[in-house]
């Protein structure tokens, strides 16, 4: 396969030159060197390069941060190769979603490794590219060609968009002219795979404006010519003045937005506003995407205002949208994993773009926020899901056990090898791999780990036979991998491999919530567990929980709903003392946020209680009434835990 041919885009000519050196070396074609940004877009427009090696300071006022908006509108990949910068610098270098980084000074062999990596990322966005156009054009032919009113087509449309360009709220219309009857529609979403229709009834209903003055807000309305997306802060200074846009935003809690608008025939505009919860949903990637759309959405809707059932055929002021929700269609995946706050169903809609391939996918998130789960559903909902998924704590290795545990060994490998023993590359051979806190990986086995992914064979240990795998990575941890490679604990080209498909898991304190279908779900199996009949849990107790930053998240929140079912006597928890009202009132006695039995967190449980009650158990309030425990069941257990009645260890 030839080697690709390079831009190098440096204002140090001595490092340009020992840049372009080791690329010929290396037998890439190094098409020019260039100082600035405008020799560098010039010699782009001439050559073509395929991939482009970038600084971020330059001549002129321009920096290779700009070159790299520029880069990423032509699809042309690029690495940024700089020096230590400043916080701020290197965060605005991040947002540019570069193939990769090499920090000067560099050795050869880091340029070379980051190039790899870097092309074998581009390749496999590449493929997803075209795999996504491929479904795209299929997924539209069936909608158009499908017996459903227009507006579910509209919604159908949005749906297929949804794993590419994520949103809680979807707009859709004409360019508002005036003197034009107000035609708006939009789809609320409140489940994975269920939205509400909001049209003009319910936007009168919600805004309590008459049709006429909905259609003056859209009027103010600012419509781009061109696909434009807009965080928090830029939202805010777009939405000052009143506008259908600024009344959507506040009534369903919205922060960021794209505005993706179709151009038509007879110079009518059609526009897509898709919205978020999140601050920063869209990025750059997103207007290179709407670019690709544009003239399959343009057709797409052509074919819609054809429609015989196109309200905008027919007089617009006779339109109007039926309170509805649209329901999944088949049975929804992620049953099983609760809540629906807008970050967990990110998690989904990217569970469902990636599932399909065969990209590694790194999946990041704090103990406790449920990534093995998110492994199994991308597993089950893959190709390979007939195929083994084989899980592995790397944290849980012994150092001298990893090789053998990952690769296998031959009899008498080594002392102790009394028999051959097949490794878990091997076991998931054809199937999905899960490596559980990778993180927690020593360096020498990072190296091998990496060797066997970039060649794709495995040895075992004592071996000599080589064995060829077909095996897809899913791995996982609660690490800051980005902190780890630049305190060289993780390698870099091992990070790069894994990471091309991230996917964050929000801790529990950013989907509040989900907290009480969690405290629901959780407190329904412990009751049948425990054969008690507990109908609830009290609202002033769900809203304390609200307020609780849950450091051990979904799993701290499991573990005090198990340990407050054993302790009520009542059919409902109508009081909770939760970890850090314990901290306060055991005077820094300390206690586990992950509790790692039940005996440790009842023992903890009454000590902050009796040190509530100055030590008094009986009667009003003593430790059992706080506790709803009858004074003997207390008694009975101070002694069980050895907790004297001066409540002392």
């Amino acid at each position: 396969m030839s080697k690709k041919k390079i831009l190098i885009v440096e204002d140090e000519f001595i490092i340009a030159d020992v840049l372009s050196n080791i690329l010929k070396n290396a037998g890439y074609e190094v098409c020019g060197i260039a100082d600035n940004v405008d020799e560098a877009l010039e010699m782009t427009a001439e050559f073509a390069p395929e991939f482009v090696l970038l600084d971020i300071y330059l001549k002129g006022k321009l920096t290779g941060i700009d070159l790299a908006h520029r880069l990423t509108e032509k699809n042309i990949p690029f690495i940024y190769i700089s020096a230590n910068s400043n916080q701020k610098v290197l965060e605005a270098a991040k947002v540019t979603n570069p193939y990769g980084f090499v920090i000067k000074p560099f050795r050869e062999k880091d340029v070379l490794i980051a190039l790899d990596i870097a092309m074998y990322r581009h390749e496999n966005e590449r493929e997803k590219g075209l795999r996504q156009n491929a479904v795209l054009q299929k997924k539209t032919a069936e909608i158009l060609a499908a017996n459903m009113s227009w507006e579910h087509k509209i919604l159908q449309m949005g749906k297929t968009l949804q794993p590419d360009i994520p949103f809680e709220f979807l707009s859709v219309g004409m360019k508002q002219d005036e003197g034009d009857d107000f035609y708006e529609i939009g789809f609320s979403r409140i489940g994975f795979d269920e939205y509400q229709l909001i049209g003009c009834p319910e936007l009168m209903t919600v805004t309590n404006c008459k049709q006429h003055e909905l259609a003056k807000l859209k009027l103010n309305d600012i419509i781009n010519p061109m696909a434009t997306w807009y965080d928090e802060n830029e939202l805010d200074v777009l939405l000052r003045k009143p506008s259908l846009k600024k009344m959507i935003v506040d009534t369903y809690g919205l922060k960021s937005h794209l505005s993706f608008p179709v151009a038509l025939s007879q110079g009518k505009l059609w526009y897509f506003n898709f919205y978020s919860r999140r601050s920063d949903a869209y990025q750059a990637d997103h207007l290179v995407l709407c670019n690709r759309l544009q003239q399959l959405l343009a057709s797409f809707i052509e074919s819609m205002l054809q429609a015989s059932n196109s309200p905008l055929a027919n007089k617009l002021s006779d339109f109007s949208v039926k309170h509805q929700v649209s329901a999944a269609e088949k049975a929804n995946p992620f049953n099983g994993i609760i809540g629906s706050s807008h970050l967990l169903l990110t998690v989904f809609d990217h569970v469902v773009q990636v599932s399909k391939s065969d990209s590694s996918v790194l999946i990041l998130g704090e103990s406790g926020t449920g990534k093995e789960k998110i492994a199994e559903r991308i597993h089950s909902l893959s190709l390979r899901k007939d195929k083994p998924f084989i899980r592995i704590n790397c944290a849980a290795l012994p150092t001298s056990l990893i090789d053998s545990e990952l690769f296998g060994h031959e009899k008498g490998a080594f002392t102790g090898a009394h028999e051959r023993k097949i490794g878990r590359f091997e076991q998931a051979h054809s199937g999905t791999i899960f490596l559980d806190e990778i993180g927690e990986l020593p360096l020498e086995s990072q190296s091998k780990l990496l060797r066997v992914l970039q060649e794709k064979e495995i040895e075992r240990i004592g071996g000599r036979v080589t064995i060829k795998t077909d095996v897809r990575i899913i791995a996982a941890t609660n690490r800051n991998l980005d902190k780890e490679v630049a305190e060289g604990r993780f390698r870099l080209d091992l990070f790069y491999r894994i990471n091309v498909f991230p996917i964050l898991m929000p801790p529990l304190r950013e989907r509040k919530e989900d907290i009480a279908d969690l405290a629901a779900h959780f407190l329904n199996i412990y009751a049948r567990k425990t054969g008690k009949t507990v109908r609830g849990i009290s609202s002033q107790v769900l809203e304390n929980m609200k307020h609780y930053h849950w450091p051990g998240n979904i799993r701290e929140l499991e573990n005090l709903i198990e340990r407050n079912v054993l302790l009520t006597r009542d059919d409902m928890i109508n009081s909770m003392v939760l970890p850090t009202q314990l901290e306060h009132l055991t005077d820094h006695v300390p206690i586990a946020t992950n509790v790692t039995t039940m005996s440790e967190g009842e023992r903890a449980h009454i000590l902050a209680a009796l040190k509530k009650c100055n030590g008094k158990i009986w009667g009003e309030g003593g430790a059992a009434s706080l506790l709803n425990l009858p004074p003997t069941t207390l008694n009975s257990k101070m002694k069980k835990l050895g907790i004297r009645k001066d409540f002392s260890i």
